[in-house]
């Protein structure tokens, strides 16, 4: 489906980065994988670029010397939990702002040149289905992935009349490793694949998706 298409991820390096770019490589794509790793290369990506998403300008610079590109998947984000709303301190909420928000808006910024000089294109976020509604000692997460959702649907009704599909998936619990070690004893078989999300993401990135705008999937697996 993305046979000869020109596909940036973000956060390239990681769990879920890593399954899109097999997935989107198995497709015949270009991947272009976006990381702040120190790395020459990383797997199953055509190229590789460091670039720190935190800062608007580098990320801008980047994006402008990739030249033409047809969709940019936003994976990098990060999570944290146990500091509850009333919680005195920053810390957390401008991390969770910053590793979920900030990275995704800068880079999508740096890709709507490119997208709308195409004429088409697609832009796959990742939201949170858990973000859907407040959770204690979660506060902060859910308020960056529901910002998440909101930028998705503002984004989609500025940019679908010029071909550009900008829509989210929203995961409840990614198998990964880290959420293995911190539950444990969870039921691992009844969360979402990182490769059937992957999957999903992909689809949205493709042009049998043209029709699909600002849309919220929830991918839940089994839970």
């Amino acid at each position: 489906m993305l046979s000869n298409k020109r596909i940036i991820i973000t956060g390239a390096a990681g769990t879920l980065g890593q399954a899109a770019a097999a997935c989107a490589s198995g497709q015949g794509a270009h991947v272009i994988g976006l990381d702040i790793i120190e790395a020459t290369s990383i797997p199953n990506s055509d190229e590789y670029h460091r670039v720190d998403l935190l800062d608007a300008t580098a990320t801008q610079d980047c994006l402008r010397d990739l030249g033409e590109i047809d969709a940019i998947l936003n994976i990098a984000g990060g999570f944290a939990m146990g500091v509850s709303a009333s919680d005195p301190s920053d810390e957390q909420w401008d991390l969770m702002f910053r590793l979920n928000v900030t990275t995704m808006r800068n880079a999508t910024r740096a890709a709507v040149p490119a997208l709308r000089a195409g004429g088409r294109g697609a832009i796959v976020n990742v939201g949170a289905l858990g973000a859907l509604s407040g959770a204690a000692d979660m506060s902060a997460y859910c308020c960056a992935k529901s910002t998440v959702m909101r930028l998705t649907e503002s984004l989609s009704e500025e940019l679908k009349n010029e071909g550009v599909n900008v829509n989210a998936v929203l995961p409840s619990i990614i198998d990964t490793p880290p959420n293995r070690e911190g539950m444990p004893d969870a039921d691992f078989d009844s969360w979402v694949s990182p490769d059937k999300l992957a999957e999903v993401m992909c689809f949205l990135a493709s042009d049998a998706a043209s029709a699909i705008h600002g849309v919220l999937l929830p991918v839940k697996g089994l839970v």
